[in-house]
């Protein structure tokens, strides 16, 4: 978990709400960042509770069905076989949330003969409980350095990059500056910082209209670029699967849910799951810089038919018609654009002398 609260803020109860000592250190040293309240926020959310199900406060696309995990399963068996096998072989998962991915990617794995050693990068203490009563002989990391340095990786990040720490650009009259949070009264509010950062913006993007927003996460990249780099040395291949965008924009995009509905992302942090969309864009040169093969960056729902989502549906409204309706609602959620079909990427990675894999350019 971050430590900035604590350490910033020495005396102040551990049981205090966190906007308060949000507010209590704001006023005792200035506004903070932007990317300091997401990372403060989420580490006590995610330590202090399950939040998936109808009874948390969002659901994804491993609870509303084991199509999904099924699939990701045969993609990462199908890599595997098509690169000989190699083994020892990993199975690495970025935040498992309850393990149901997990399980059903393994186990559609299994029936192929890929049954490798487990390993969850895990920071929450409450989920790290629920994946161990699932997988009780998996190993647990707080982060991708103690990750095992020999053999190949299977890894797998659903829904990661969007909760790490988000770093927001503002324009003002005066030029670009970061976003912070500051105060009025007792609440938590955005505010333009004073510190010029016109420097940090590409040039592509520099003239913008008074008030335009750019979002950069500097978490994600450091994610992406140690996945990269353990993929062109080890061997394997990856899944970094997340809503966003395959092109830079403007606007914020952080936003906070609390029992499924949007709700002020400054109102009760800790409280609520923030999360920004990914800018997946930035992320391909960080991952060829490492050595590393970009397979590209597809939408969910293209991937997911690509995989073979529509024969599988069948075939379990054929073994359980009287739950044809609720598997066809959850592979509509799945893949529809509307749904979440285009708003959700996959972006797939791999070693040097890997195959490109089904469902990218190519890779059938």
């Amino acid at each position: 978990m971050n430590k900035a609260m604590t350490d910033t803020a020495p005396g102040l109860p551990s049981d205090m709400r966190l906007k308060d000592r949000f507010v209590r250190l704001i006023a005792a040293t200035g506004p903070i960042s932007v990317a300091q309240f997401v990372a403060e926020s989420n580490a006590r959310y995610y330590d202090s509770r399950d939040p998936l199900g109808s009874a948390g406060d969002f659901i994804t696309a491993p609870e509303i069905s084991q199509m999904f995990g099924e699939l990701i399963g045969l993609w990462l068996a199908d890599m595997w076989d098509r690169a000989g096998r190699p083994g020892p072989i990993h199975y690495v998962e970025l935040g498992p949330g309850r393990g149901t991915l997990a399980r059903d990617a393994l186990g559609a794995a299994r029936r192929f003969g890929l049954s490798p050693e487990i390993h969850f990068v895990e920071g929450s203490t409450a989920l790290r409980a629920v994946q161990q009563s699932h997988f009780p002989k998996a190993h647990w990391h707080d982060d991708l350095a103690s990750l095992p340095e020999t053999g190949p990786l299977l890894i797998v990040a659903n829904e990661f990059l969007d909760a790490l720490p988000i770093r927001q650009l503002v324009m003002t009259a005066s030029g670009w500056r970061e976003r912070m949070v500051g105060i009025e009264g007792d609440r938590l509010v955005p505010i333009a910082g004073t510190q010029p950062m016109d420097a940090a913006v590409p040039a592509e993007l520099a003239s913008a209209h008074e008030g335009a927003i750019l979002e950069t996460s500097p978490a994600a990249a450091a994610v992406t670029r140690e996945i990269a780099r353990r993929l062109a040395t080890q061997g394997g291949a990856a899944l970094v699967i997340d809503y966003g965008r395959a092109e830079p924009a403007y606007g914020s995009s952080l936003q906070a849910l609390r029992a499924h509905t949007k709700v002020n992302p400054f109102e009760c942090p800790g409280e609520a799951d923030l999360t920004a969309h990914v800018d997946f864009s930035v992320l391909r040169p960080v991952v060829e810089a490492e050595g590393a093969r970009w397979l590209g960056t597809v939408e969910q729902g293209a991937f997911l038919i690509s995989l073979g989502l529509g024969p599988r549906m069948e075939a379990l409204c054929r073994a359980a018609p009287d739950k044809a309706q609720a598997v066809r609602a959850a592979a509509h959620r799945l893949a529809a654009p509307e749904a979440m079909g285009s708003l959700f990427k996959v972006m797939g990675l791999a070693a040097p002398g890997w195959p490109t894999g089904a469902g990218f350019p190519a890779g059938g």
